[in-house]
């Protein structure tokens, strides 16, 4: 072996040196074109203060379930029958068992006339006449749209039969998550619709 042969050669060190950099410097792009953090809520429509002075009875919504495959900070989106995905960059900005309540407890405000509304988080809201619990089934996202399964039990203070439903509700969704997220809020109007229906029968 001549020294011509020896000399144009890379060592063996400088090699892996090199490889490491290269892979630094791939791994600074990556995080550096990373798409960022979304947060999203559920939107719904609380009572106007102006109509909250007068109060005839206590609903409070809650404790709430849901699944354990979306109690978790990142959307869940279905792919296939027995697939999911995590979108890591899309996100619920509070948990969902108290974003859930909190929708559900603005709308009865709205469609309940003469009820004050609260979540059973909101300790110093008083003794409910009806509490109304919720058990989320399936709570599904996809592109075509969301789909919320719930059973629900109101419960009376007087010790009148308990009430049961249960309610399906499916809304489409356009592109994106703001989309599906809109979507859901929709579909928890329709089930708060239900259980509001259900809490003026008890009361004719």
């Amino acid at each position: 072996m001549n020294g011509k042969e020896i000399g144009g050669r890379v060592p063996r060190g400088a090699r892996r040196s090199g490889a490491l950099v290269a892979m630094l410097l791939l791994c600074a792009c990556s995080l550096g074109t990373s798409p960022p953090e979304r947060f999203f809520t559920l939107a719904s429509e609380p009572l106007a203060a102006a109509a909250a002075n007068t109060t005839a009875y206590l609903v409070v919504v809650g404790p709430v379930t849901v699944p354990e495959i979306v109690d978790r900070p990142q959307l869940v989106m279905s792919a296939g029958a027995n697939r999911v995905e995590i979108a890591e960059q899309a996100r619920w900005a509070a948990p969902l068992k108290s974003e859930i309540p909190r929708v559900i407890s603005d709308h009865l405000a709205r469609l309940l006339e003469g009820a004050r509304t609260a979540t059973s988080d909101q300790r110093s809201a008083g003794t409910p006449d009806y509490r109304v619990l919720v058990d989320v089934q399936r709570f599904d996202s996809s592109v075509q749209g969301a789909l919320i399964q719930a059973s629900w039990t109101i419960r009376t203070k007087e010790g009148a039969p308990t009430l049961t439903g249960r309610s399906v509700v499916t809304e489409n969704a356009g592109a994106g998550y703001d989309a599906l997220v809109a979507a859901h809020s929709r579909a928890l109007a329709r089930v708060s619709s239900e259980i509001a229906d259900a809490i003026r029968a008890s009361r004719r």
